[in-house]
């Protein structure tokens, strides 16, 4: 029997140095923050410009004290306050207080969202594509990404919280102190962490990327629902949403910090248990555990356009039940519309631009271009899967087999276009119910059809940019979110701010005639129709042309 001794190092080698949880945090925040430069900056000044563009636009339509407070009237109704703010931002509705009123609840979710994307990119995908593997075989502690993500978070929401303060302070608006600016500025960081810890946690539950910001994006979707409810009917639900709390700030009215005391808190409680829940589960695997799969697969998996259907469920299921709420939620008051929007300045003459024979129609018509423009989101989501498919390495070997390259790239793109239709199908659904029962007029199932199916060319065309920048240069793939994110600003807010008319011809989605204000019109749908094919085409033969796995 032979004994192992422990040998000395050889003379001039380094031992590996004993490694902590927490160990290479400092270069992983300095790595993402390098890998985010862009995305972030995009982020911070896309969201700072917003809620500027706004305060000026404010500052611009409500001049006198008396049309303040003829919006602060309108606004008091359970509907109007479900759409923006608590009853009593009313009591004092100057520039500042219509800002916290208006605009804190939107703005907010789209900080959280920031948040929820930034955590889940440097944590739940960085284990799937199987980078946190290699570095955590290094000096890498196990908590290193979870770390860095939320620091990362934090710093990006900081960064945001002083822009806004420095810009709004700065505008010198009636209403708007610094006091307040400050404040302002610190309730969207508060919530942006809030929503980063909630992102820490559905990391660890579910084992994939879109799992787990879907999950957390449900969350803030409750957070925003209970807030909407609870400032309508009952104040005690608004608080126990995390937007809740900052609106409960009433800042440039009270300027009370202590709410955030808890958006803080309730971050720091969710990051924490996020660190607990990581180590109770294997590296790249979540804490759900998945169903058991079919001993065979079905026929339909077998299938290129079955198999992308398959991977893009759970999100199109998703997307199904916001845009069905959303349909249902405007539709709820559409019999008090026109009282509602009589004395909004803005919001009435956006409405009259759109035209229309009644102020129902006009805002049908808004409201049709929002949620075509909610599908479109999703068009862009399903062309990008195929994407990401490529970046894991799981589009090769399919492409391997006789599935030619076109079969593939058009199955995730018939998921895409079709979905799409199904989403603006079930959000028009929702708007008709709900009018219906508010109104009574049966008409409005035609309508809000009729309007739905109208803005298909301009998704078609959102495809088309997506499949032709994935086809000839996918490292740039993301540039179409521009598409729909330009329709929403030019669309949505370009009536409100008073944008000029020329930025609106860049959107497909402006280009469509706005039914049910407008009589359909065939020339711009065929035009849209024959330019989202070209799109298509130029996409599938560059596709075809390069690598597969070409950056």
């Amino acid at each position: 029997m032979t004994t192992l001794t422990a040998r000395p190092a050889p003379a001039g080698t380094r031992s590996v140095p004993e490694r902590g949880a927490f160990a290479g945090t400092p270069r992983l925040v300095r790595f993402a923050l390098r890998r985010d430069r862009i995305r972030l900056t995009a982020w911070l000044l896309g969201v700072t410009a917003l809620s500027v563009s706004t305060a000026v636009s404010f500052a611009g339509l409500y001049v006198t004290a008396e049309d303040r407070q003829g919006t602060a009237a309108t606004m008091d109704s359970p509907a109007g306050l479900a759409m923006t703010g608590p009853r009593h931002y009313l009591t004092d509705y100057n520039l500042g207080s219509m800002m916290g009123h208006q605009m804190l609840g939107f703005t907010a979710v789209l900080v959280a969202l920031m948040s929820i994307f930034l955590v889940v990119r440097h944590t739940r995908a960085e284990e799937e594509s199987g980078r946190a593997e290699l570095l955590r075989a290094t000096v890498v502690g196990h908590h290193a990404h979870l770390a860095a993500a939320l620091v990362v978070a934090v710093i990006a929401n900081l960064l945001l919280a002083l822009l806004i303060a420095l810009t709004h302070g700065a505008l010198g608006v009636e209403g708007m102190t610094w006091p307040g600016s400050v404040l302002y500025g610190v309730a969207h960081a508060a919530v942006g962490m809030t929503f980063a810890g909630v992102a820490a946690v559905t990391a660890q539950v579910m084992e994939h990327p879109r799992g787990a910001s879907g999950a957390a994006s449900a969350v803030l979707g409750a957070a925003y629902v209970l807030r909407a409810v609870g400032d309508a009917s009952n104040q005690t639900l608004s608080w126990f949403s995390p937007i809740g709390w900052t609106q409960a700030t009433y800042v440039y009215v009270d300027d009370r910090w202590w709410p955030l005391l808890l958006c803080v808190a309730t971050g720091a409680l969710l990051a924490t248990v996020g660190f607990a829940l990581s180590t109770r589960r294997d590296l790249g695997a979540g804490l759900r555990v998945p169903r058991p799969g079919r001993a065979s697969a079905t026929p339909a998996l077998t299938r290129p356009l079955g198999f992308a259907l398959r991977l893009q469920r759970s999100v199109l299921i998703g997307f199904l039940v916001a845009l069905g709420l959303t349909g249902v939620s405007y539709g709820s008051f559409l019999a008090d519309v026109e009282e509602m929007l009589a004395n909004v300045e803005g919001l009435d003459e956006a409405i009259a631009a759109i035209g229309g024979a009644t102020i129902t129609e006009s805002f049908i018509s808004m409201v049709t271009i929002v949620m075509s423009i909610i599908a479109s989101i999703f068009v862009v989501l399903a062309v990008l899967r195929a994407r990401g498919e490529e970046s894991a390495g799981r589009a090769e070997p399919v492409l391997a087999t006789r599935l030619s390259r076109s079969g593939w790239l058009g199955s995730h793109l018939l998921v895409a276009v079709g979905g799409g239709a199904l989403l603006s199908l079930t959000g028009a659904l929702g708007l008709a119910v709900a009018g219906v029962g508010s109104t009574g007029d049966g008409s409005l199932f035609a309508t809000a059809l009729g309007a739905a199916m109208a803005y298909l060319p301009a998704q078609w065309v959102t495809a088309g940019v997506t499949v032709a920048l994935y086809g000839w240069v996918p490292r740039v793939a993301t540039l179409a979110w521009f598409v729909p994110g330009y329709a929403f600003l030019v669309g949505y807010l370009g009536g409100i701010l008073q944008m000029p008319d020329w930025l609106q011809r860049f959107s497909p989605f402006s280009i469509v005639p706005t039914v049910p204000a407008e009589d359909l019109a065939w020339g711009p749908l065929v035009g849209l129709t024959l330019l989202a094919v070209a799109l298509v085409v130029v996409g599938l033969v560059g596709f075809r042309r390069r690598s597969v796995g070409a950056a």
